[in-house]
């Protein structure tokens, strides 16, 4: 069996997406191709693969209650490609999104069952990721966190002749758990998932979620993106971002 797995975020590196589909990965079997959909030149080569897939995993942010405005072209050449091919892939979708709520993507879900409808494919429900940002920083929080491990090791090695630092060890696994259980509702639902897909059954629509009070996320989530803001213009774009002048 053969899955093609859509990552369908514009952002280039580092995107929640691209963490829920190398999740997905691991619980899917048999051949697996992973596609990245960003631009017009990237549909033909991702139409190739799904002539032979039997599964197609489309995995996107919400923007504004629906897709990202560069996946409707794209539905509409595979609408066509499938028809003129006679193809009918089961599909799946995992979406995501900034709020808390999983349930905030049933308009995406939506969509794509619409889609399927008109297209003749076969709709087989997929997963709604609340938090999605958050849940994706996370595992940044691991390989950062395994990185002061590893650089613990190397100090405790030359200072004491031995590899395994007990107290290293130990902050290193309380911190693994706590990140653990913030995924546990998403990797609960991904496994499943994984199931439905090497079946090709219908999974339904499933909605989860980052396991933390909804409280603690709105004070986590106002500092982390004022501090993105920051960085990249955002809330003081007016004031440190270099003007633009047009002539008229």
């Amino acid at each position: 069996m053969k899955t093609v797995f859509i990552n369908c975020s514009p952002k280039k590196r580092f995107c929640a997406s691209a963490y829920f589909l190398s999740l997905q990965r691991l619980f899917t079997g048999g051949k697996k191709v992973s596609e990245k959909l960003r631009t017009p030149a990237d549909h033909e080569r991702i139409l190739e693969e799904v002539r032979s897939a039997q599964a197609v995993v489309f995995c996107l942010p919400l923007y504004v209650d629906g897709l990202p405005s560069h996946v409707l072209p794209f539905l509409e050449k595979m609408e066509a490609f499938c028809r003129q091919n006679d193809l009918h892939p089961h599909v799946y979708c995992i979406a995501n999104n900034g709020f808390i709520e999983g349930r905030q993507n049933e308009p995406l879900m939506q969509i794509f069952e619409n889609f399927c409808s008109r297209a003749g494919l076969s709709w087989n429900g997929g997963v709604g990721i609340g938090g999605g940002v958050m849940l994706n920083v996370t595992r940044i929080l691991f390989v950062v966190q395994a990185g002061i491990l590893l650089l613990n090791m190397i100090l405790s090695a030359a200072k004491n002749g031995s590899f395994f630092p007990g107290d290293a060890w130990r902050s290193f696994g309380e911190n693994a758990a706590i990140l653990l259980f913030l995924n546990l509702g998403v990797l609960f639902y991904l496994v499943r998932l994984g199931f439905s897909i090497r079946k090709g059954s219908f999974f339904g629509k499933k909605y989860t979620r980052i396991l933390v009070p909804s409280f603690l996320f709105i004070l986590f989530a106002d500092l982390f993106f004022f501090i993105i803001s920051l960085f990249e213009g955002g809330l003081f774009r007016g004031w440190l971002s270099r003007k633009k002048y047009e002539e008229f």
